[in-house]
């Protein structure tokens, strides 16, 4: 099955992003991709917390949401929206970090919220908190598509190999892993996590990214390291898509995970131990 990775520069304008996406989706549908996956915060990237409650909206108002699921049902095509930084209803005013699964009709098949919060110091001058502004999901998810099971996850949920163990062990055949990563973790350890969750679990790992130096924001600005990534499930890299936004699409084989499986069948080795 032909599948398409977009990777973009989103700015802090949802209807600009919405607008470029739009056309991605167009121009890879007609090459012939069935699957296609944008990343991580594909409505927004900010640095300001003013900026993004002025332009983000709640899930049942986002313009990227209806407008990407029309599109999907216009075109036919699976959709995984990597993620929509989206308002919620909770008191404390947080977001939410969520990725969505859109069938060919343009309906919601499954939603899932980032677990893990990227509340780090990667440089002296480049620290995130990311559980400041969005609240951390609870919930494992599988979307169940005609291609097969998909568990979903979300960039700094990468470093959290047991999550990955999990929605395998529930049957998940495909990993699909969006992101907006830090160029400073990015180039050193992106490849290595993704190809360790691939080689771990016998899975494909699809990694739509994020590129670039965004538009800058109250003035500061946003960088992050592109390199969407396709692994097969031995490990192999198909995809690296480098720093530039595009259009990369591949053959994705279902067989390739029963292979690989076959050989290393270390899912089913897996036993509990006593603790140190």
């Amino acid at each position: 099955m032909k599948t398409a990775l977009l990777q973009i520069t989103a700015s802090d304008d949802p209807t600009e992003n919405l607008d470029m996406v739009r056309a991605m989706m167009a121009e890879a549908a007609a090459d012939g991709a069935r699957f296609i996956l944008t990343p991580e915060v594909t409505n927004c990237v900010s640095t300001s917390t003013t900026r993004q409650r002025e332009v983000l909206k709640h899930e049942e108002d986002d313009i990227t949401l209806a407008g990407l699921r029309a599109q999907a049902a216009a075109l036919g095509v699976w959709l995984l929206i990597g993620s929509l930084a989206i308002k919620t209803h909770n008191t404390d005013g947080r977001f939410a970090n969520r990725s969505f699964m859109i069938d060919p009709n343009g309906q919601i098949v499954a939603r899932y919220d980032k677990i893990h919060m990227f509340d780090v110091q990667v440089t002296e001058t480049e620290t995130f908190r990311e559980s400041k502004n969005y609240r951390p999901g609870e919930k494992a998810v599988i979307a169940e598509t005609d291609f097969g099971k998909v568990g979903l996850s979300i960039c700094y949920d990468i470093r959290f190999p047991h999550l990955y163990t999990a929605l395998a062990q529930a049957g998940a055949r495909i990993l699909t892993v969006p992101a907006a990563f830090s160029p400073v973790t990015g180039a050193a350890h992106w490849e290595s996590l993704l190809r360790a969750r691939a080689i771990e679990n016998g899975c494909w790992v699809i990694a739509p990214a994020q590129t670039g130096e965004h538009p800058k924001t109250r003035g500061r600005t946003r960088y992050t390291y592109g390199h969407s990534m396709v692994v097969a499930p031995w490990g192999e890299v198909l995809i690296d898509a480098g720093t530039d936004p595009g259009i990369h699409i591949f053959e994705m084989h279902d067989s390739s995970v029963s292979e690989a499986r076959r050989k290393v069948p270390s899912l089913t080795h897996i036993r509990s131990f006593d603790g140190p």
